[in-house]
């Protein structure tokens, strides 16, 4: 919005400073974290009084969970989000198509998980919205989501495929793209929605991963970085460095009250929005594959809890002692900060592999 001020500018003044990307990812991620510090204890208040019983705790969980988290209140995510979407409103250019499909995806998902959020505060237990109910909404707006990159990506990489390292190298997916779009969006959002389990745990390396998709959206988005790295250029994305500060902003911001013990939890609002955008952001700039890579920890998050199920179903033993594979640990006796502090450093490491991506070639 706030981009609308050049016009105001004879070229060499303050007002030209709104051109500038860098400039404004700099407003949007102060804007995100004065709003976080601002609202943070008063939305908390709030969600104690509404939440007399706090976040329903797993009955099967780690033991010392009943004990040290019952009675802290979810639905947290509403501060990231309203930081995140206010900030990039804000500061963002509102005619650029792929800011406003990041942000369709991120509230869907938020509405989706406030959803489920407010149905387990309310019956006071764990189970939520039905899980097919979430998977088909998630579907439906990926795949929205999936023809809108189709439509903005120009000619030569609609419906392509970018293989990382492998210069000029481009799979047609054809029609395929758009399931291909709602897999990588889906279980992106699933896999943080799984991550969650820790005080602290999702929302660092959330930031993390998001920091290294800004480096890479900025990047694909001038051409001049483009013909220097030999990657794709994706015309307009650069403006999702705006999104991605943001989102850094307003993660910092609810850190600061999520650090252990936490006070607050994000719950389902959170974590489904900010994975569904990531991976919409990971669809924008053509990284998918990357994104693997950044993401990594959410992913092997995501296939313990598939191995575990699957090895369960089939033998009836357990290849974790619980999953996801952060419990496991747990259960082995690693404290929490301990947990927490090593992934976000698995998280930190995975992501600047993903960025090493674009300069070899």
């Amino acid at each position: 919005m706030l981009y609308w001020l050049t016009g105001l500018s004879d070229g060499g003044d303050f007002f030209n400073l709104f051109r500038y990307i860098t400039f404004r990812a700099g407003g949007a991620f102060f804007t995100a974290l004065i709003f976080g510090f601002l609202f943070g204890r008063p939305l908390i208040n709030l969600l104690r009084r509404k939440q007399s019983n706090g976040q329903p705790i797993r009955e099967d969980g780690p033991q010392s969970h009943l004990e040290t988290k019952k009675g802290t209140p979810t639905m947290g995510g509403v501060l990231i989000l309203g930081a995140l979407l206010l900030a990039t409103i804000l500061w963002a250019r509102l005619d650029n198509g792929f800011v406003w499909m990041v942000m369709f995806v991120t509230a869907g998902f938020g509405l989706i998980g406030f959803a489920d959020d407010y149905a387990k505060v309310s019956k006071n237990n764990v189970a939520g919205v039905s899980g097919k109910i979430r998977l088909g909404l998630g579907f439906a707006i990926a795949a929205t989501a999936g023809f809108w990159a189709q439509y903005l990506h120009p000619d030569p990489l609609a419906g392509q495929l970018a293989l990382p390292v492998f210069k000029d190298t481009l799979i047609n997916l054809g029609w395929f793209f758009v399931p291909f779009a709602m897999i990588v969006i889906v279980g992106s959002a699933n896999a943080v929605n799984l991550t969650d389990g820790l005080d602290g745990l999702a929302i660092m390396p959330v930031m993390i991963a998001a920091g290294a998709l800004g480096v890479i959206a900025y990047a694909v988005g001038r051409v001049d970085f483009t013909e220097y790295l030999d990657v794709h250029y994706v015309p307009g994305t650069g403006e999702l460095l705006i999104f991605v500060a943001a989102l850094f902003g307003g993660g910092l911001g609810f850190l600061w009250y999520n650090a252990p013990p936490a006070a607050v939890f994000m719950g389902d609002t959170g974590s489904l929005a900010l994975g569904g955008a990531l991976g919409s952001a990971a669809v924008a700039t053509k990284h998918e594959l990357v994104w693997a890579v950044i993401g990594g920890l959410f992913v092997v998050e995501a296939l313990s809890v598939i191995i575990q199920v699957l090895y369960y179903k089939r033998t009836g033993k357990r290849v974790f002692l619980m999953a996801p594979i952060h419990h496991h640990f747990e259960k082995k006796g690693w404290a929490e900060p301990q947990i927490v502090i090593r992934f976000w450093i698995i998280a930190l490491i995975l992501a600047l592999i993903g960025l090493a991506t674009l300069k070899v070639r």
